[in-house]
């Protein structure tokens, strides 16, 4: 492309063509003045360093998001068709909070007052688990949003009057978007390009912003989860030897669904 440019710049008309490999072809009379345009070209321009590695590229989605946003799913029909009556027993009720139903801020994540709310934050979240599980590791990532999540309702439980009810995964989601805005730390830490926290950070904002401060929305929900995941954020780009691998992943995931399990339990007997 750049030695298309050079020929133009010159006068001499080119085609590029692609093969087996990339070609530049010219008209037969000007082909002398071609190879001597290209050379002067690429002596003027030695050692300029063309190809450069952008920082953070590589693997951003990871296919397992697939996995929380099925659970949700399930759960919502569940909820729905059990009769059990766990919307009731699993609502964030801050009231129930206050007198000691702590696991009521966990077990609210995993319910959604309708279809409309699921479908929101299971087509938000596939995205911002994915890429945020592909930076971070899956069992990690999903962990740290799950925890983020219940900071944003235990936001909501000191921020907003009694009595208040809440339920639903947004908070966790906008803990995955937390996770995304601080991504650049990474690359700053071999860089010191500071834009790059800038420009990630404000980025993941303005998303906050746009899906985040809806009508109708728990806005203090989603921006308590969003700092939350942020500030997780941050400690695991600072803790890199101990959030890789497959035994992180299996113990995360080991406390994820130990959590879960035991918080559903303690609301369900």
């Amino acid at each position: 492309m750049d030695w298309s440019l050079v020929l133009a710049s010159q006068g001499i008309e080119t085609t590029i063509t692609r093969d087996e490999n990339w070609a530049l072809l010219v008209g037969e009379l000007d082909y002398e003045r071609a190879l001597a345009a290209i050379e002067l070209y690429r002596k003027e321009n030695r050692g300029w360093k063309w190809r450069q590695k952008l920082p953070g590229t590589g693997l951003i989605f990871h296919w397992g998001s697939i996995a929380p946003c099925l659970l949700l799913i399930a759960l919502f029909i569940v909820s729905r068709t059990s009769g059990m009556g766990l919307k009731d027993l699993g609502v964030m009720d801050s009231q129930r909070v206050a007198h000691g139903q702590w696991w009521l801020l966990f077990t609210a994540i995993s319910l959604h007052g309708d279809a409309a709310h699921l479908i929101a934050n299971v087509t938000t979240g596939f995205l911002l688990f994915g890429m945020a599980m592909a930076r971070y590791g899956a069992g990690p990532a999903l962990l740290a949003t799950y925890l983020a999540g219940v900071g944003g309702n235990l936001a909501g439980y000191f921020i907003y009057p009694l009595p208040h009810r809440s339920l639903g995964a947004s908070g966790m989601v906008m803990g995955a978007l937390g996770l995304l805005a601080v991504e650049g730390i990474s690359a700053w830490r071999t860089t010191r390009a500071t834009y790059l926290i800038r420009r990630g950070a404000a980025a993941a904002f303005l998303v906050l912003v746009l899906i985040g401060f809806a009508e109708g929305t728990d806005i203090i929900a989603h921006v308590g989860g969003f700092f939350c995941g942020a500030i997780i954020g941050v400690a695991l780009h600072f803790l890199p030897a101990i959030t890789r691998g497959t035994a992180t992943n299996t113990f995360s995931t080991l406390i994820l669904t130990s959590v879960t399990l035991v918080t559903w339990w303690l609301a369900l007997r």
